[in-house]
């Protein structure tokens, strides 16, 4: 059977398969689904500074709210998927993100609204762990080219977002909210298409390959990795988003140029995704993620040199693309429990984009913005080491997982 998104074949037998082909559609809208509501935060600020009176700080706890809510979320189902079983996992985050986005469009006072962000993040890290365990295991040796699917569909939602809010005017924001809400609720009765159970783990599947590393060391080595890798680059995705508009205009850029390649960035980012597919089934995850890495050093340093600043911030989306996706295969095969090795990298994901705007903040304060390129170069040249390091130190494992 062939996933009528990406080209891309998947089990077709239904007694091993683990979505349907309408459920891997189903997923993919999601995941547009959670990009867009993440995006829809920031440009709804200026419209819910003046419907609640916020000051700037203030306003921005509604994303905070969104993020804690995500990474709540992702820790919370981790703990009971084996319990509850993959559909309840996902029905009730759909469900939740119905919820708090209906409420939060709704919300009369900014705690309500702010409880609201919580709840939809609730469900965003309950979707966003859920998939992407679900899609890291579930397609065999194609899992590689399907997660950069699923993820390609978020930058989809990121970009569209703003796209939308832009399209209604600020002050309608409630309308955009609206829209993810019901569409979270008419992707619940998809969740059928979803095997309940996961299929017994095949040798170099979810539970660890035979041969895994003995010793509780080892493996906290090899999360730890992981975890820094996971961290450092969200950190670096993140701080390219918030900070190249401000670099592009202090290194002589107009506004709107800064604003246009910003948004290629965004672009580039969700292009990469599909682009990476054709290699995912082909090349092993280590030689993605390192070839990755080194693009988004070089790229990183060349955007220090104002005339090819936009262009290089457009070539570091289009490298940092494959290694969310592409490294959690990579962490199933090498790490043993890899289910809740999974949801802590997640997780420790979410807190990396969190935690990157007040920390290269703090770094420009010190070096100016002209600094900006040589701060998001050293944090890629931390997650080159950490992928050369991951990838030594697994490299007796075999390249791809097994079908």
């Amino acid at each position: 059977m062939t996933d009528p998104i990406a080209g891309v074949r998947v089990p077709a037998r239904p007694d091993t398969a683990l979505f349907t082909r309408t459920a891997v559609a189903a997923s993919c809208a999601g995941f547009v689904l959670i990009g867009a509501l993440q995006s829809l935060f920031g440009p709804a600020l200026p419209a819910l500074r003046e419907e609640f009176g916020l000051s700037p700080s203030a306003a921005g706890l509604g994303l905070s709210a969104h993020f804690a809510g995500g990474v709540t979320g992702v820790l919370a189902f981790n703990r009971v998927h084996g319990r509850v079983g993959n559909r309840v996992l996902l029905g009730s985050s759909y469900a939740l993100m119905a919820l708090g986005s209906i409420a939060f469009a709704l919300a009369p006072v900014w705690p309500a609204a702010l409880a609201a962000a919580l709840v939809a993040g609730l469900g965003f890290g309950g979707l966003d762990y859920g998939l992407n365990q679900l899609f890291a295991t579930g397609f065999g040796r194609r899992s590689t080219a399907m997660l950069n699917v699923l993820n390609a569909h978020f930058g989809i939602g990121a970009v569209a977002g703003p796209a939308l809010i832009g399209l209604l005017g600020p002050g309608r924001y409630p309308v955009a909210f609206l829209a993810c809400g019901v569409l979270a609720a008419a992707l619940v009765p998809f969740v059928k298409g979803v095997r309940d159970r996961d299929p017994a783990a095949p040798a170099g599947g979810a539970a660890g390959p035979p041969g895994a590393p003995p010793g509780t060391g080892r493996t906290l080595l090899l999360l730890g990795a992981f975890v820094l890798l996971y961290v450092v680059h969200v950190g670096v995705e993140a701080g390219v988003g918030g900070w190249e508009p401000t670099h592009l205009e202090t290194v002589g850029y107009g506004a709107a140029t800064a604003a246009s390649a910003t948004s290629v960035y965004w672009l580039m980012l969700t292009a990469g995704r599909f682009l990476v597919v054709p290699l995912a089934v082909r090349m092993p995850e280590p030689v993605i993620v390192a070839v990755s890495c080194t693009g988004m050093l070089l790229c990183t340093g060349a955007a220090a040199v104002p005339g090819l600043a936009p262009y290089a911030y457009a070539g570091v989306g289009l490298f940092i693309a494959p290694v969310f996706p592409t490294g959690l295969p990579w962490l199933h095969r090498t790490v043993p429990t890899a289910r809740r090795a999974a949801a802590y990298v997640i997780a420790a994901s979410m807190v990396g984009g969190v935690a990157a705007g007040p920390a290269l903040g703090r770094a420009i304060e010190l070096a100016g913005v002209r600094a900006v390129p040589v701060v998001l170069c050293a944090m890629t040249a931390v997650c080159l080491l950490a992928t050369a390091w991951l990838a030594r130190a697994t490299r007796h494992r075999p390249a791809r997982p097994c079908e």
